[in-house]
């Protein structure tokens, strides 16, 4: 299985005079409720009814033979995504025909990329960061919230750092609580704005009732984590990011990625958790996604997590034990020790979660985080089908 297709060319652009424009794919079935909509059209009675509902604009499959002819813009679309439905926002170059799904209604998978600036350079990062001029992304964002579904559970914000343009982002934040009161928002950022209490207190300032700071800590003493971050003085920063933000009653999640560096060091790492931050709401252990760059890394850090597999049931039991929120993602059941498959969350996007020929025989799929088909998939000399007895939870 391959990734989604969540960002390349579509087959036809016409009718857009912007070098970049939004849209919000709809079934015609009532009039667009906002200038980004276009109809999402399967046939000439879609198209009919669109026009008479006033949409000016409209989107069909390739594949369909029908004319959309009539519509001021139009887009075709291949049939490498036919997973668009109604609901959908996509952001588009319509001169190069490039697009990007920035939200699918279906999923609750959907994030935002905030920037791609960040002031780490993580040995295993999925983003490598790049040094551009990309505020514009922070304007498309704040143009799409409006078109969000309000049902939607959950949404994160990514980079690089989000917090890189601290005043920006917390707009978008409040926002994001104005429009969408219900959405938990999950901010995946590397916590070191939060060393100042200026910051600390316009994030808590937002007052949103389910806002969540994702942090990464990586070992239990500086040196470690700050070459995994390849950033001197960031465990320092960090850690007091960590303090503040708890000392101000946010919320903040701590993430510990594993591979070879992290991996042979988290019974203590753990430990070091349990003593100094057990009052954090939740402590992510987290397999590796072999891409960006964990794959020019890939001698320093892969490691079969088979070979971790005892230490990280003892973490899981030292955290669990101090009554710390701890969970297991990223890694499928089979690699876990029987004690710590309670703690596997289902936590892979659904663009890009993908099973082997092994899983098929396997009773706990459907429990099961699976594996990334992003990148470059290492096989483990463990993976092997279950029995239906094991429980693991979904996000």
């Amino acid at each position: 299985m391959t990734p989604l297709a969540l960002s390349g060319k579509v087959d036809f652009a016409e009718g857009w005079s912007t070098e970049r424009a939004l849209v919000r794919l709809c079934a015609p079935v009532e009039p667009p409720q906002s200038p980004h909509d276009i109809a999402l059209v399967r046939g000439d009675q879609d198209a009919s009814v669109a026009l008479a509902l006033g949409y000016d604009g409209a989107a069909a499959f390739t594949e369909n033979p029908l004319s959309i002819s009539g519509f001021r813009r139009s887009l075709r679309l291949g049939k490498h995504l036919d997973y668009i439905a109604s609901g959908d926002i996509l952001g588009l170059a319509p001169l190069s025909r490039h697009f990007r799904t920035l939200y699918r209604r279906s999923s609750d998978h959907n994030s935002f990329l905030v920037t791609e600036r960040c002031n780490h350079l993580c040995l295993m990062c999925s983003q490598p960061p790049r040094a551009v001029d990309d505020g514009w992304l922070m304007d498309e964002i704040a143009e799409a919230l409006p078109l969000v579904s309000s049902s939607t559970r959950s949404i994160g914000f990514t980079g690089g750092e989000p917090l890189t343009e601290v005043s920006r982002f917390i707009e978008l934040v409040r926002m994001s609580r104005d429009l969408l009161p219900n959405t938990a928002i999950h901010v995946l950022t590397n916590g070191r704005a939060f060393a100042d209490h200026s910051v600390v207190k316009a994030w808590a300032g937002i007052k949103h009732p389910n806002l969540w700071a994702g942090i990464p800590l990586y070992g239990a003493v500086d040196h470690l984590h700050d070459h995994v971050v390849q950033a001197r003085g960031a465990f320092d920063e960090t850690v007091l990011g960590i303090l503040r933000m708890k000392d101000a009653g946010q919320r903040v999640e701590i993430r510990v990625v594993l591979h070879r560096i992290t991996a042979t060091r988290l019974r203590e790492t753990c430990e070091w958790l349990a003593r100094n931050m057990p009052f954090v709401d939740h402590i992510a252990l987290m397999g590796i996604e072999h891409t960006g760059f964990a794959l020019a890394n890939e001698a320093e850090l892969w490691i079969d997590p088979v070979d971790y597999a005892d230490d990280l049931a003892a973490g899981v039991q030292v955290l669990n034990s101090s009554g710390v929120p701890v969970s297991i993602y990223n890694l499928p059941l089979c690699l876990l020790s029987p004690t710590s498959r309670p703690f596997a969350v289902r936590s892979i996007s659904d663009w890009k979660n993908a099973f082997q020929p092994e899983c098929e025989a396997c009773g706990e799929r459907e429990k099961c985080s699976g594996f990334f088909s992003s990148g470059k998939l290492r096989r483990s000399r463990g993976i092997h089908p279950l029995v239906a007895s094991t429980s693991a939870v979904d996000v």
